[in-house]
């Protein structure tokens, strides 16, 4: 009996460690989503640093968002100043029911700038850039960015070259800022004990911010609205093991049709 007690005991007491390293294995968790759909979105114009408010689609899909993060103890809010990624953020935490929240507004985690072409048409945009990497047309720059075998340094970059004002940002510039602010988030994480921190940014700004930390082709295909990007900091090294997931968005919009 007390044989049987004693191993009883061990066992509880290995899952109860194993439990413990499990929760804290010195790893954060960063889980950048993009933000809900708009109205240029609505009506396919160029969106970099211009900005509308969301939808309802936009406001439904991060309420399902939110829905389906509800499991996920966050320590800290970040967005950029953007009022389409402060307006995502507010309709996921309130669906999450996190009420007493103090976000941290960082300007590098902004859409890509796309100069004179901002507010126009994405099809003028990408014809432009289409003709900079020798394409016959947008169509064909869209397929290549859907099935990810379009680099997202090469896309950026065409889009820059072909900006007639010569204001649009290139690949590096982007990659420069939405870096810097991915790394001022893991130094306060670090600081403040935080293991898991939601962040809210935008499609081309997730892509580059990920480009060069992992050889994961997804990286260059185009993110849905509310898709879910996850990177983890661990002991000095960055892994992405999401990318553009929408498992999160589709466990919350399950949940919520099965309540009602």
């Amino acid at each position: 009996m007390n044989k049987w007690l004693t191993a009883i005991i061990m066992i509880a007491s290995a899952a109860t460690c194993s439990a413990a390293e499990m929760k804290d294995d010195g790893s954060i968790n960063i889980y950048f989503a993009r933000h809900g759909k708009t109205l240029l979105n609505t009506f396919d114009r160029v969106q970099g640093w211009a900005d509308s408010p969301l939808t309802e689609d936009g406001i439904r899909v991060a309420r399902y968002l939110g829905e389906g993060l509800k499991e996920v103890k966050f320590d800290r809010f970040y967005s950029s100043d953007a009022g389409r990624q402060r307006e995502t953020l507010a309709v996921i935490l309130k669906q999450a029911g996190i009420a007493d929240y103090h976000p941290i507004e960082l300007p590098g985690l902004r859409e890509a700038f796309f100069g004179s072409f901002e507010g126009g048409f994405n099809k003028d945009m990408a014809a432009a850039g289409a003709k900079q990497l020798g394409l016959k047309d947008s169509a064909a720059l869209f397929s290549k960015m859907k099935a990810g075998t379009l680099p997202v340094a090469e896309s950026q970059n065409a889009l820059a070259a072909a900006d007639p004002q010569g204001m649009a940002e290139n690949y590096q510039q982007v990659k420069s800022r939405t870096q810097a602010a991915l790394h001022t988030i893991v130094e306060n994480a670090e600081s403040q004990g935080d293991k898991n921190i939601l962040a809210i940014s935008s499609g081309t700004s997730m892509q580059i911010m990920i480009s060069d930390l992992t050889d994961d082709t997804a990286k260059n295909k185009p993110l849905a609205n509310a898709a879910v990007v996850k990177i983890v900091y661990k002991n000095g090294i960055y892994s992405v093991p999401e990318i553009g997931t929408m498992k999160y968005v589709e466990a919350g919009k399950q949940a919520l049709n099965n309540n009602n």
